[in-house]
């Protein structure tokens, strides 16, 4: 990435007003500290409980904890930012920040897709489910989606390194993504803007369709079970349908559309960058019975032995 006469970019932020930036600073950092702690407290009570061993709980704590990477890439900064009058970040900076982004971003669909298989392997297969999702086929499956990511996000720093950039160097958004970026180069974008479409939006497109897909056969299958296994069953994949919802309709909104600086496309970022990974340890913890218990037996112990 070739940046001639640019020492550092600016970032235009979320909204340009000083008092409307200052709500949004007491809006979101409450959020993105409710993000650290809720996911935080689904990995601490993951791997302390003994009854959260099953492969669904060992594939949701690593779910946690990219979350909190994933929210990490971009929300402190975006948080600090809304307090300064001038908003800048370094080439390098910028580079980074696009790295972990789509790294953790894709590794979050690949897991959520595990989790998929987790669940058609328990509905559909339960008498082969133990021997099929043994613990290391566990831990290869969520090997492979931080390669996988990994992957992707190289793919994305390969596509833009090559580009030349001599100025304008003001990015219209409140971080460093692909779509801003190309605007500022000083050549024609539209082979490396058909490699992100692909590599980003159709990705994104068919990851959800096969999600969609998985647990449509997974809600066919139900229809052998008795009421009670279908009341739980439903309960746990209600929850997984939800984030992928969550996460899915946003990124696919704007990596599936012509770059655009509509105020509009900055809020549906702030949705899956900022309010989804807060949303997350809620569903679950809601709509789980054995995490809530977990959680209450734990941290109801902690608290009673520190007060004796």
């Amino acid at each position: 990435m070739a940046f001639v006469n640019v020492t550092e970019l600016i970032i235009t932020g979320l909204f340009q007003d000083p008092e409307v930036q200052k709500v949004c600073f007491v809006l979101f950092l409450p959020v993105y500290l409710a993000t650290v702690l809720g996911n935080g407290l689904i990995v601490v009570t993951i791997n302390i409980s003994k009854s959260l061993y099953s492969p669904m709980y060992f594939f949701l704590n690593y779910l946690s904890l990219v979350e909190i990477l994933y929210s990490s890439t971009v929300v402190p900064k975006f948080i600090t930012d809304l307090l300064n009058k001038i908003k800048t970040i370094s080439p390098k900076g910028c580079l980074a920040q696009i790295f972990f982004f789509h790294f953790f971003g894709v590794t979050e669909i690949l897991l959520l897709t595990v989790m998929a298989y987790d669940r058609y392997v328990a509905i559909c297969k339960p008498l082969y489910y133990t021997t099929i999702m043994s613990r290391p086929k566990c831990h290869r499956l969520v090997a492979g989606s931080w390669v996988g990511g990994f992957f992707h996000s190289i793919i994305q720093i390969f596509i833009t390194l090559p580009l030349p950039f001599c100025g304008p160097n003001v990015i219209d958004h409140y971080f460093c993504d692909l779509h801003p970026l190309f605007k500022l180069a000083c050549t024609d974008t539209f082979v490396v803007g058909v490699i992100m479409f692909v590599n980003s939006g159709l990705f994104s497109v068919f990851s959800f369709l096969f999600l969609v897909s998985s647990y449509i056969v997974i809600l066919y299958n139900l229809r052998n079970h008795s009421a009670e296994g279908r009341r739980k069953a439903l309960s746990t994949c209600a929850s997984h349908i939800m984030v992928v919802v969550l996460f899915f309709g946003p990124a696919i909104f704007l990596y599936l559309r012509p770059a655009s600086t509509y105020t509009e496309d900055k809020l549906v970022a702030v949705f899956y960058t900022v309010i989804t990974p807060m949303l997350n340890p809620i569903i679950y913890t809601l709509r789980n019975a054995e995490v809530k218990n977990a959680v209450r037996k734990l941290w109801g112990k902690k608290v009673s032995s520190s007060l004796e």
